[in-house]
């Protein structure tokens, strides 16, 4: 089969062909339509130092990823040959204090699809069945290859409540147009999301923010006073990894406020505890999915409406793999999607 593949230590990938996996007992091969690119896809291409200490090549990457049953191995039971399905990319050990307690998104001893185990930028790709998640509606082909970052989205944006909430986003990367999308469509008062980058600001308005805040230019109080606010953000998501964001987030949260924190900053920083402690400010830290929560959530907001089509706006043949992954570095863009049925 043909594969994107790491092949060995150091930048670039290539589309070769490698070996057609097999499901072994207890898992489900997958023939794959549509992938979606990743940052930590793009990490793995650059060969960055978290890629070093992290990936031993060859490895085939890619975790972001929907197709239909090839085959099963022994043992499995509820997934069915030519079913429509997406992939958890986390895998759990099943054995550890958390995953006996069925928090499995907390397991302690995750693996990645993609980046510790062979991954799913390939014709097939193979998943333990309990990692599947079979589509019992119709679901576009695009949307269901970014279940993943969408669920790391709807994990973020349903953390806390939201209904009548003034809800602050720090960072319209497409987890952040998504979480905004949820938030809304969720109930939120107002949807105030951040960034620096104009194009993907101009993505946020087709989501239905209510303000998109060029801070380069505006500050976040500023955005509370054009909005009529004046006691700050009940509810805020940090998805940006920016020391600058999270300040910002608590300055301008009220008291008693809530912060969801998906964005990996690059290295330590200071906050003013001092203002966390006198706000009485929550501050939660996701991770991932909640297996198999979140992914109820993700097809039910689908089902009763949620759009996610402004969020995908670049589709490639998996042949234009450099090109697709050039676009996603670049940052113009929102969701990059490649399609492996050609």
């Amino acid at each position: 089969m043909r594969a994107l593949l790491k092949a060995k230590a150091g930048p670039g990938l290539e589309l070769t062909e490698v070996p057609d996996p097999e499901p072994g007992p207890g898992e489900v091969l997958v023939r794959v339509m549509r992938t979606g690119i990743c940052g930590t896809d793009l990490h793995i291409d650059a060969w960055d130092d978290w890629a070093a200490r992290t990936v031993q090549p060859p490895l085939v990457l890619g975790h972001e990823f929907c197709g239909t049953v090839e085959a099963i191995g022994a043992g499995v039971t509820k997934t069915a040959v030519g079913e429509f399905v997406s992939g958890e990319g986390h895998l759990v050990c099943g054995t550890c204090r958390n995953c006996l307690a069925g928090r499995r998104h907390l397991c302690a001893n995750t693996i990645g699809l993609g980046v510790q185990r062979q991954g799913a930028f390939a014709e097939l790709t193979v998943l333990p069945e309990q990692n599947i998640w079979v589509h019992r509606q119709q679901v576009d082909p695009d949307v269901a290859a970014i279940f993943d970052p969408f669920g790391n989205a709807v994990h973020t944006a349903l953390s806390f409540p939201v209904v009548g909430e003034d809800v602050l986003i720090t960072g319209a990367g497409p987890i952040g147009l998504m979480a905004a999308a949820v938030a809304r469509h969720a109930g939120a008062r107002n949807v105030v999301i951040t960034d620096i980058s104009e194009h993907r600001l101009e993505l946020a308005h087709k989501v239905g923010v209510d303000l998109a805040v060029n801070v380069a230019r505006t500050t976040v109080a500023e955005a509370q006073r054009e909005l009529g606010m004046r006691e700050g953000f009940d509810v805020a998501m940090e998805i940006s990894g920016q020391p600058s964001a999270v300040r910002e987030i608590i300055a301008n949260c009220s008291h008693g406020g809530r912060v969801a924190m998906l964005g990996l900053p690059a290295a330590e920083f200071a906050i003013d505890w001092s203002a966390v402690v006198l706000k009485m400010l929550t501050i939660k830290g996701i991770y991932g999915r909640e297996m198999f929560e979140t992914w109820y959530s993700m097809s039910v907001l689908l089902q009763s409406g949620l759009d996610l089509s402004p969020v995908i706006t670049h589709r490639f043949d998996h042949t234009e793999y450099a090109e697709a992954f050039e676009t996603a570095r670049g940052g113009h863009c929102g969701k990059v999607i490649l399609d492996w049925t050609r």
